[in-house]
């Protein structure tokens, strides 16, 4: 348990503005996250912990799969403090359990999302060394995880058959309907390497005791490229992920209590989604449901037969509902709280969302390196309008004159810094970045804004150049640097561009080489396979010169004007 410094209002003008009942020095529990949800388990075992497509899991039978396969995981692969688990996984009840697994086995967790490209999955799992990678068998991930086999990024598979996650008829459709969709796990040329996931759960292995410090071992090392292209391991201590989810269980104010039902169709290998959908319900003995991906009738089936309360969202999803003519009131009824998070929500999605659902939409704000919840409107009453709310419990900020490092003053613009017990160790073996992700102590966020007198916060703009598309980080760099390798493109510059659907969208601007010519819709064709979906353009836009600076760098600022010029031409 830890507790913040005691409190000082003049320099904390948001303690004023809490909700009733919520304190901002409360003390902060900072016991493993593995050990409060078996913890919770052992409370209740006959409740519901997980419902997938209407399959349940109760917390004793979750308790008793986390038990063995942590077991499993030590003695069949030697996963001891400090091992580097790889998980390559949709939301499914396989999730949470190797999570909590690896967790408890005293390794480290290192998400990777499964639609990632093998070369981006390759960089994560290389830098972190994480040798094991537990996975599924439906063959547009299995096959991923084959080829990181080939390249020697991983060196054993953990495979879960994914009818097994499915409530009994819907496993036997499944089997026989879509059985092309899954791998010959068996007949593949790796298959030496691979361990069936059941096959380990069902050995019942007992786990040796762990001795956790919680203020140095690391729980999760998520890969996040912060305001730079290349992805670093940002290095989350146990004590980090449990004081956040300490925090936003006090900001919640009895939510996350097992009165509610809370939505995970955000993915748990995202940081946010990983905290909120998942660590914090679970360790409170509360139902998560589940959908392995976004669909809305999917997403409004669910929520018209589990009645579920609270839904964790990005802003994409929420216009999505939004602006569905199938989305009815009576279908989201049972919602109370919608938290929109990931992204900068848009003021005419809150509006169009509340002409559909009377739940409170409340705007959250955070970023991977501190765990990832920073700010949050209140979950139980309204909040003041555009704003991302106020700083959690035990958690401090500031803004910081971009070009003086000088603090500024109430309603002054400046970069948003955090301390707190949230706030990450540092990069993993990235000494550099480390040291210039903080200044003097404090976090720095790379996000511009300012707050007011009643300490509520508001936030205007990003230093860098990083798109935030549908709640996920996409970098130009990335994109630029795939089109360069088209033999006809001479230069280009990627942009990001407000977009209704995902809230930021890229936007390519190309140079042709002298007598060459590509149509848009070649060069998409050409990118196909070698961006993934949230990178690929919304737009490619072809000029005869690309604007530079001084120097000669190519210039993002002009084409920025530009196309606000021209009121976000759309493809």
């Amino acid at each position: 348990m830890d507790t913040p410094a005691a409190s000082n209002e003049g320099l904390r003008p948001w303690i004023a503005s809490y909700p009733d009942g919520i304190v901002w020095d409360d003390v902060i529990d900072t016991t493993p996250v593995h050990e409060q949800v078996l913890a919770a388990c052992a409370k209740n075992p006959g409740a519901v912990a997980l419902d997938f497509l209407g399959g349940t899991t109760s917390f004793g039978e979750l308790a008793e799969s986390i038990v063995a396969f942590a077991g499993a995981l030590q003695s069949q692969f030697g996963v001891t403090k400090g091992t580097r688990v790889a998980l390559m996984l949709p939301n499914t009840p396989f999730y949470p359990i190797a999570y909590y697994g690896v967790l408890r086995a005293g390794g480290t967790v290192v998400n990777c999302n499964p639609l990632y490209t093998v070369a981006e999955l390759g960089h994560i799992t290389a830098n972190a060394g994480a040798d094991i990678m537990v996975t599924l068998d439906l063959q547009q991930i299995f096959e991923k995880g084959e080829a990181l086999l080939k390249a020697g990024h991983v060196k054993k598979l953990i495979v879960a058959h994914f009818p097994n996650a499915l409530p009994l008829v819907k496993k036997i459709l499944f089997s026989v309907a879509k059985r092309k969709d899954l791998a010959k796990v068996s007949q593949s040329p790796h298959a030496g390497v691979i361990t069936s996931f059941e096959d380990l759960l069902a050995r019942k292995d007992s786990p040796s005791p762990v001795t956790v410090d919680p203020s140095k071992d690391i729980a999760v090392q998520q890969y996040t490229g912060g305001t730079t292209g290349i992805p670093k391991g940002a290095l989350l201590t146990h004590a980090n992920i449990s004081a956040n989810m300490s925090q936003i269980d006090k900001w919640g104010d009895g939510l996350f209590l097992p009165r509610s039902t809370v939505v995970a169709v955000l993915p748990f290998f995202h940081i946010f989604a990983m905290t909120v959908c998942m660590n914090v319900p679970l360790s409170n003995g509360t139902r998560v449901v589940m959908l392995p991906r976004f669909e809305l009738k999917a997403l409004l089936n669910l929520l018209t037969r589990t009645k579920a309360n609270v839904l964790p969202a990005v802003p994409t999803l929420l216009n999505a509902i939004a602006r569905a003519d199938t989305a009815t009131a009576e279908q989201l009824s049972s919602l109370e709280v919608a938290i929109s998070g990931g992204a900068a929500l848009p003021d005419e999605v809150r509006s169009a969302f509340a002409k559909k659902s009377k739940a409170l939409l409340a705007e959250g704000y955070g970023l991977t390196e501190a765990s990832p919840v920073v700010c949050c409107a209140a979950l139980r009453k309204a909040s003041k309008p555009m704003s991302i709310g106020l700083p959690l419990p035990g958690t401090d900020i500031r803004f910081v004159d971009v070009d003086s490092g000088k603090v500024v003053g109430v309603g002054e613009n400046g970069e948003l810094q955090v301390k707190g017990p949230q706030v990450m160790a540092g990069y993993y073996e990235n000494a550099e970045a480390s040291q210039d992700a903080f200044m003097d102590g404090w976090l720095r966020t790379g996000d511009v804004g300012h707050m007011d007198e009643d300490g509520y916060v508001f936030l205007v703009d990003r230093i860098k150049d990083l798109i935030i598309c549908s709640g996920f980080n996409v970098y130009p760099r990335t994109i630029e640097e795939a089109t360069m390798t088209h033999e006809a493109v001479e230069e280009v510059n990627v942009i990001g561009v407000p977009d209704e659907y995902r809230g930021e969208a890229p936007v390519a601007f190309v140079k042709l080489k002298a007598g060459q010519s590509v149509t848009e819709a070649d060069l998409k064709t050409f990118l196909a396979g070698k961006l993934n979906k949230i990178e690929m353009p919304k737009e490619i836009i072809f000029k005869d010169a690309l604007p530079k600076t001084l120097i000669g760098k190519l210039s993002k600022k002009e084409l920025r004007e530009e196309y606000a010029q021209t009121k976000g031409r759309k493809s």
